[in-house]
């Protein structure tokens, strides 16, 4: 029997599906693992623009995939928190690494950059997915937030 329609409501599905095996998807335990993986992503414009990556991990930190998140200009990238954990939501991800570059060549974080991370690691307390870590990175080097004990 067809389900009836209804003009007042959209229905929201939620699909998810990997097609990797789980002894193919990379494990991630520490930010060289993260760093040589978000290189492998990274688009063409790394000493250019502004971008804002995330791979997003099971509970066994195995890489589920990532999603870019956001493409700025050449001093600063707009990050939206809500795109960050839907994009986890709709991945069925337990954890996530968020990756940003400086054009500049500079890995200092700004005060900007820390004030997001904590933003987006206190969402994640509630949301319960957890924000693992969160790389700057240049044509050359990296940060890793949580190595440095910045966040």
């Amino acid at each position: 029997m067809k389900k009836k329609e209804t003009s007042q409501f959209a229905e929201i599905s939620v699909n998810y599906k990997t097609r990797k095996k789980f002894n193919e998807m990379p494990h991630i335990d520490n930010s060289q693992a993260s760093e040589q993986l978000f290189r492998e992503i990274w688009s063409t414009r790394m000493e250019h623009v502004e971008e804002m990556y995330m791979i997003l991990l099971n509970n066994a930190n195995k890489s589920l995939g990532y999603s870019k998140i956001s493409i700025g200009g050449t001093t600063a990238t707009l990050v939206d928190v809500k795109i960050i954990f839907q994009t986890a939501l709709m991945g069925n991800a337990s954890a996530f690494i968020i990756a940003h570059n400086h054009p500049s060549g500079n890995t200092k974080p700004s005060e900007s950059d820390i004030i997001l991370t904590r933003k987006i690691q206190a969402a994640g307390e509630i949301m319960e997915i957890k924000l693992l870590d969160h790389l700057i990175l240049t044509k050359e080097e990296y940060i890793s937030m949580i190595d440095e004990e910045i966040i």
